[in-house]
């Protein structure tokens, strides 16, 4: 359980993480914030060991029905993921693959259900290249290993990735008949935003990722069968594509015509104007705000400039970016702390922290997920999922509390044991739960609920008995009310 630390150290592991365990708020708790944000962001300075942890005494759990295979079974993959959030020594980097799995949603379930076979669908979303037979580095992965990179690399590879070819229809995108769909969304919801981009726009986009294309290699029958990105110069629109907006430096809106072999260059070009562009820059800033500063209030015009600024000064590198963000004066505003809703696997993974795993299967969390909305790997749509009060529905916050009453009652000796020496009342017990799972400031009337609930049944003894019940049971009611729904 966590005591009582550094609580703007615990607002940015919130943030930048998912939440604190006692260790970490320890390791974290030593340092000034400009140290701790340093740490964060300058993650690759830290060892990512935290595959090797899978199975071993004193983390989380998980559950293998056969081999473990995270690249080819989409169940494992979770899992892995799961664990990863729980115990990465760099939560930012787990904290932004989320991030940019959310802002650019690609689904496994259209994706398996497109190419052949499950373990096809896995490798292209969670393949981890050193470890499957293939050899490849699913979408997921790859949002791992450019967490914060360079945005125009990210979305060059997002271009080219697997997935979302198949997720977005781009591999039936034909000189003959161009599909716009990732044309579209790459504008829409991935760099400028709405209002930024037109029609004609579009169609131009679609005619510029002409011949991005999958090729399949190997047989159905063979460990090593993937697929992976080509290019079909035959099937590349060659002629001139004009926009709206300036695709070059010198302002020129106008890819001109190329030859079907040097064809690929008209996407690249188009990416490197979509990276660049003032409204990406602006459109960013905004979700960035939204993510990690606040849903309460409209994006501060101050920060969506100043942000926006960063990332164009320092050519779209989103380490400078997340930087600025976790320094800025709104991120440490006293009316940011707490004011963005909890997605329910921020929920579950700060619960864990907070409450304790020791015993406990991350294959268990999977059902409850998906209760209360979110499902890791498949957002149900190209918009991703429906964030802040929409995760509220009642269906999902009774799961939410289902959950907390079971991580609460298989974790009830180990909170028992940590509670002892703050148990000599009622009132001690509560304030020591209460500061180890941090709420938003709750009401009179909820505090004098919990009271009650301690006091229920007779006189306090602070016997192991009554310790292991009573601890479990606030422990479940702390975790299941609406105030601990946020980050």
């Amino acid at each position: 359980m966590a005591g009582h630390f550094d609580r703007p150290i615990e607002h940015l592991l919130r943030r930048a993480g998912f939440g604190a365990s006692p260790s970490e708020l320890e390791y974290y708790g030593q340092m000034s914030i400009t140290q701790a944000i340093d740490i964060l962001v300058d993650y690759e300075r830290v060892e990512d060991d935290v595959d090797e942890k899978i199975f071993k005494p004193g983390y989380v759990g998980i559950t293998a029905r056969g081999p473990f295979m995270p690249w080819a079974n989409i169940t494992d993959a979770r899992q892995r993921w799961l664990f990863r959030m729980v115990h990465s020594a760099r939560p930012l980097q787990e904290k932004m693959t989320l991030f940019w799995h959310n802002h650019f949603a690609t689904g496994y379930t259209k994706v398996n259900g497109t190419l052949l076979g499950a373990a096809e669908g896995t490798q292209a979303m969670a393949g981890k290249a050193s470890e499957n037979p293939a050899r490849v580095r699913g979408q997921i992965e790859m949002l791992r290993e450019n967490a914060l990179g360079n945005f125009r690399d990210i979305l060059l590879n997002i271009a080219k990735d697997t997935a979302m070819l198949v997720w977005l229809d781009g591999r039936t995108n034909t000189r003959a008949k161009p599909q716009e769909n990732f044309a579209r969304e790459i504008m829409e919801l991935f760099t400028m935003g709405v209002g930024h981009y037109t029609e004609a726009d579009v169609y131009a986009g679609a005619r510029v990722f002409t011949g991005w294309n999958l090729i399949r290699l190997g047989l159905a029958t063979d460990p090593g069968a993937h697929y992976e990105f080509v290019y079909n110069a035959a099937q590349h629109d060659t002629a001139a594509k004009t926009f709206s907006f300036p695709i070059y430096a010198n302002g020129s809106n106008t890819i001109a015509a190329r030859s079907a072999a040097n064809g690929m260059q008209d996407g690249i070009d188009f990416i490197d104007a979509l990276a660049g562009n003032a409204n990406t820059a602006r459109y960013l800033a905004a979700k960035l705000y939204r993510f990690f500063v606040s849903e309460f209030r409209d994006p501060d015009p101050a920060f969506v400039d100043r942000i926006a600024a960063v990332y164009l000064q320092n050519r779209y590198d989103m380490r400078a970016v997340l930087r600025e963000v976790l320094l800025s004066t709104q991120f440490w505003d006293p009316g940011s702390i707490f004011a963005r809703y909890a997605w329910p696997v921020e929920f579950v993974v700060r619960a864990l922290k907070d409450i304790g795993w020791v015993g406990f299967s991350v294959n268990d969390a999977l059902g409850p997920l998906s209760n209360m909305g979110q499902t890791l790997y498949d957002p149900p749509d190209v918009s991703g999922w429906d964030t802040g009060r929409a995760w509220f529905s009642t269906g999902a916050m009774l799961a939410r509390m289902n959950f907390a009453s079971a991580l609460a009652g298989n974790q009830k000796f180990n909170l028992a044991r940590e509670a002892k020496a703050s148990a000599d009342s009622p009132d001690g017990l509560l304030t020591y739960f209460l500061d180890a799972l941090q709420t938003t400031p709750l009401s009179a009337s909820v505090l004098t609920d919990l009271g009650a609930y301690l006091r229920a049944t007779g006189a306090w003894t602070g016997s192991d008995a009554q310790l292991q019940a009573k601890s479990a049971g606030l422990v479940h009611l702390i975790a299941g009310l609406p105030e601990y729904q946020f980050v």
